[in-house]
């Protein structure tokens, strides 16, 4: 299979055989968590409450919420223990928490508490997974191909984005919302046998972190002594807690808005997909990551909510998440290779346990507004927070390039430039 894959372009990662087999399980689990994720969201919205965005916005928290409660340990167990075996742990827990869901759904006995539930149970064991999967990319090719890895991981999530919604809309249309997470579950498989298939000899070993005491506050520590990695966080909440609120965006618009179905409501997370798939194979092709992307990322991110927030119809919404989609995924991509890479390997995991925790650890905050604001205000108001938030997060990224770069405005050859200390430019198209 090595020889359809060469060295160098964007799937050069695919050359190796650890990992095209953790890129094929995490494929199939990626479908499945899509499907889960949609069917989650129809069933609070549609079926135990009567279009009550705030209810979602409290599962999103307590689904969310565990990144940040579970700081302390869980970057520093992605640190300490063999990330292989902890992942097998992470995804067989998550796996149980899909089959306990689906089997309620099923049998008529699903509640809202049983939803708040399972989303908490899902969300401790993903605290734990998502710095561990994470880091376990550089394992996997080495620091050399890590940029490119991680753009394929993201290329992996979002073209599931494309196909598990859609199923999700399919299977929920045709059978119920509970065979989705059964689906789920069913998916985590994929991820148990690749892991078990792994050549655990042609790994990148790293050296582990110490068990000493102070482990989980020296990676703050690490952090606050790097204004890079100060302002890329702070750009990271501002946009993640009260922007990246796509299931109450996306479900809110669908079925209050535009009043459509299940399967309209899968299309248009597939939709945003197309999006994200393409922002994540641009990032594929780029050699080195740049942190001036994070402005143009961000900005883009901003003017895409604004606009969305009033589009007349159905399609033209969806044409707009396709925009939110690439800004969305230049954001999250470019901040996980830049801060891995800009990173000590032994703390690498702490330090991805702090991204994780303020992109998604905000949700709690951030959610439960957006839901009210939507329940108050209606769905378009809730995009505008995401805009403002967009705004922000470009504003904050500008500062940092000003004060750390010495970052400069000027015109050359008919194009606005902007251009840094270090030799680095970049140029706002015509």
């Amino acid at each position: 299979m090595a020889r359809f894959f060469p060295n160098t372009g964007t799937f050069r990662s695919l050359a190796n055989y650890n990992y095209r087999l953790w890129a094929g399980g995490a494929l199939v689990s990626n479908v499945g968590t899509w499907m889960q994720r949609v069917a989650q969201d129809w069933l609070v919205l549609t079926q135990l409450t009567h279009n009550n965005a705030s209810a979602m916005g409290m599962v999103m928290a307590l689904q969310f919420g565990p990144q940040m409660l579970m700081l302390p340990w869980s970057g520093f167990a992605a640190d300490y223990f063999d990330r292989r075996k902890l992942l097998m742990v992470t995804q067989a827990a998550m796996g149980l928490c899909a089959l306990g869901l689906g089997l309620l759904t099923v049998t008529g006995l699903v509640q809202l508490w049983q939803v708040y539930v399972f989303a908490f149970l899902h969300g401790c064991a993903a605290a734990f997974d998502a710095p561990a999967r994470q880091t376990f990319v550089s394992d996997l090719v080495g620091e050399t191909d890590l940029p490119n890895a991680v753009a394929l991981n993201s290329t992996s999530f979002n073209a599931a984005r494309m196909i598990g919604p859609a199923l999700a809309g399919l299977l929920i249309a045709g059978v119920g919302t509970g065979w989705a997470f059964l689906a789920n579950a069913l998916s985590f498989g994929a991820v148990l046998c690749s892991l078990t298939f792994l050549r655990v000899g042609d790994l990148h070993p790293i050296r582990r972190a110490s068990r000493a005491p102070g482990g989980f506050v020296a990676g703050f520590r690490y952090v606050w002594n790097r204004p890079d990695l100060r302002a890329i966080l702070l750009m990271l909440f501002l946009v993640g807690t009260f922007g990246m609120n796509f299931s109450i965006f996306i479900s809110t618009m669908a079925v209050t808005a535009f009043h459509a179905g299940a399967g309209k409501y899968g299309l248009l997370s597939s939709m945003m997909a197309i999006g994200t798939v393409t922002g994540a194979l641009l990032a594929a092709g780029r050699e080195r990551p740049r942190i001036e992307l994070l402005v143009s990322g961000a900005a883009i991110f901003g003017l895409g909510c604004g606009l969305a927030a009033i589009m007349p119809n159905y399609w033209l919404f969806g044409l707009m998440l396709v925009v939110i989609g690439v800004s969305a995924l230049t954001i999250t991509n470019s901040t996980n290779s830049l801060m891995q890479l800009s990173t000590e390997p032994f703390m690498r995991g702490r330090v991805m346990a702090i991204r994780i925790a303020i992109a998604l650890g905000g949700t709690p905050i951030g959610a439960p507004i957006v839901g009210w604001v939507a329940d108050r205000f209606g769905p378009r108001w809730a995009l505008g927070v995401g805009a403002a938030a967009g705004v922000c997060g470009a504003i904050v990224m500008i500062h940092y390039l000003a004060k750390h770069r010495h970052l400069r405005l000027h015109v050359a050859g008919g194009r606005l430039r902007f251009t840094m200390d270090r030799g680095e430019a970049f140029s706002l198209p015509r």
